[in-house]
Parts: structure tokens; sequence; C-alpha cells
């Protein structure tokens, strides 16, 4: 790769990765709130729990789930244009638009224009995954649902699971250390940018107030309601829960080792 351009691959993607369409969204319809006073419930506790993240998510917590998905879509293409203009028009043969998407990951969770302070880059990635490879944003989230529903039981699994996949999706797929090395960097910056998250919930766990606090995030925005009602239908399953298990894993066992036979 030639030194100039991808200096300006990250440039770009850094750049247009810091466009905080939350904050934009929210002022261009006079919400009467800003995302850092949201606070998420939490019963018996001495105090709730400040939202610490500036995305799609939180904005559907004062725009609703339309507003949500606006802001969502904007997300994913300030990512996936870039990407798409250098991968398929300027340098087809350069991954200078892996450059660009890990750039505005780390643009969306620590913007330059907002203090630093952003995402954590579910949309960005997802964008991302479109332009690097089409079938993997069509199935990892559908994969990713099913292993944590009815493999482990856990919704909050179920909600990164096509994250962890990712890495070896894409080394199956491409057999190419720069999309493995690629995915693992995407996976890491993402858990790394959710470590107030992770902070909030250690506290709330030693606190014996974890359940409370799932209970609070359930209700706080659109996509956690639904996550809610996802898990709350597990409960109904029984023990039929581990046969579909049983049979979604061998699914996913199964289709993970014939991707190399799909066409890219």
């Amino acid at each position: 790769m030639e030194p100039l351009v991808l200096i300006i691959s990250v440039l770009i993607g850094y750049l247009l990765g810091s466009i905080s369409f939350a904050r934009i969204g929210l002022r261009v319809v006079g919400a009467d709130r800003k995302i850092s006073e949201l606070e998420i419930p939490v019963e018996g506790a001495d105090e709730s729990a400040r939202v610490e993240i500036f995305g799609a998510n939180a904005a559907s917590m004062i725009l609703g789930a339309k507003g949500g998905i606006a802001i969502g879509i904007m997300d994913m293409l300030k990512a996936a244009l870039p990407m798409a203009i250098f991968r398929f028009f300027l340098f087809p043969t350069e991954p200078y638009y892996l450059v660009i998407s890990v750039a505005a990951l780390i643009g969306h969770n620590y913007p330059l224009y907002f203090g630093f302070k952003g995402g954590r880059g579910f949309s960005v990635i997802f964008g991302s995954l479109i332009v690097v490879d089409w079938m993997a944003a069509i199935l990892l989230p559908i994969i990713g649902i099913l292993f944590g529903l009815f493999v482990v039981g856990n919704m909050m699994i179920g909600y990164v699971g096509w994250l962890l996949f990712m890495p070896p999706w894409l080394w199956l797929r491409t057999f190419d250390l720069i999309h493995l090395t690629y995915s693992i960097l995407i996976v890491t910056l993402f858990f790394i940018s959710t470590k107030p998250e992770i902070s909030t919930i250690a506290r709330y766990r030693r606190e014996g107030k974890l359940e409370e606090y799932m209970e609070g995030l359930y209700s706080s925005s659109p996509r956690w309601r639904g996550m809610k009602r996802m898990q709350d239908g597990l409960k109904h399953l029984g023990r039929k829960r581990y046969l579909i298990g049983f049979v979604v894993l061998a699914a996913i066992i199964v289709l993970f080792l014939n991707l190399s036979a799909f066409p890219g």
C-alpha cells in the first residue's frame, strides 16, 4: 500500500466516523433532552446508572425506534460509502477500504468533534460488513441471535454474538491474514469501547443489584425492549430449548465448515 493513500484513508475514515449523527439528529428535531442527561433506573439503588453511549441506541431512548433506526442508517453510511468507493472504484486490489473501516470505528467511538465521547460502533461495524462481505451482514446477526438464545440461553450473548463470529467467518471465507487481522481488530476495538458498561455491570453485581440494573436496561430503549421480549419467550420453551440449541449449533458448524464453497 502507498503511504500517502494509507494516510488519506485513515483521515477520511476517522473524520467521517467522528460525525455524531445521534447528537446532530437530536438538535435537528429540537429534542428537549440530551444524551448526556439519560439515566437507566435501578430499583433499590442509591442512584440511577448514567448512559455513557452517544450513538443510535442512546438516541432511540429519546427519539423512539424510528429515530434510532434513521441515525443507525446514517452511521452505517458514513463508513460504508467511502469504503465502497475505495474498494469498487479507486483501489479494487488494495485493502484501503479496511483501513477506512477501522478508522471510522475509532472516530465513531472517540470522535474528534465531541470530546472523544462517542458510541460503541454497532452500526458502523454493520455498515462496514456490508461492503466487506454482504453475506456475512445478512447471516451473522441471525446466527448470533440464535446462538445466544438457544445454545447459550443468554440474550446478551445474542446481542454481541455476530461480532464474535466475524473472525472465523472472514477467515474461512478468504483464508486471508489481512481480513482476519481486520476482524480481530474490529472486535477488540468494540469491546474496549464497552469498558464503561462492563464496569457498571460488575459494580451492580457486587452490590447484588444486577437483576434490577438489567430490568432497567431492558426497559430503556426499543432495542433492549425487543431483546427482553425474546429473552422472555425463551423461558416458555422449557427443555425444548436444548433440542433447538443442539440443532442450531449443528447448523452453525456445518455452515462454517462449508463457507469457502460460497462465492464472495
